[in-house]
């Protein structure tokens, strides 16, 4: 199914896209900046200018962060962090929903993938469809 990834502009020049809410939706999964980009595959340094970005773009914080301590410090969302990933989220089902028509109508005017040469939804070779098979004989 063909799907659309959203990116938004705002009137900054700033933007927030799919990336940075799966950063904040880990950072509210892990408790961590580190373990969201971990779990994002993303390096430390990364994730938190990202965070760093992020807090800068709204005029309000969107990740509280707690250092040291026994436990190590750690992060949070704030009530703003967790509006913008509702508001993305929400922006997100609307557009896939009023386009979801054109969206298939384009996927279904797509060629195959190369590595489905019949179009079946299965890659590569089919058994027993080489005439030198030991299957064909």
């Amino acid at each position: 199914m063909a799907s659309l990834r959203l990116r938004i502009m705002l009137d900054s020049g700033r933007r927030i896209g799919p990336g940075k809410i799966d950063l904040l939706e880990q950072i509210e999964a892990s408790g961590s900046i580190s373990g969201a980009g971990r779990r994002l595959a993303m390096s430390y340094r990364r994730a938190w200018e990202l965070v760093d970005e992020m807090n800068a773009m709204f005029a309000a914080p969107l990740v509280a962060r707690q250092v040291g301590g026994p436990g190590g410090g750690g992060a949070t969302l704030t009530e703003h962090g967790r509006s913008v990933i509702a508001r993305y989220r929400g922006i997100e089902r609307d557009v896939d929903a009023i386009s979801r028509e054109r969206l298939d109508a384009l996927q279904s005017e797509a060629a195959p993938p190369k590595d489905d040469p019949a179009g079946d939804g299965q890659a590569g070779p089919r058994s027993g469809s080489c005439s030198n098979s030991p299957l064909a004989k």
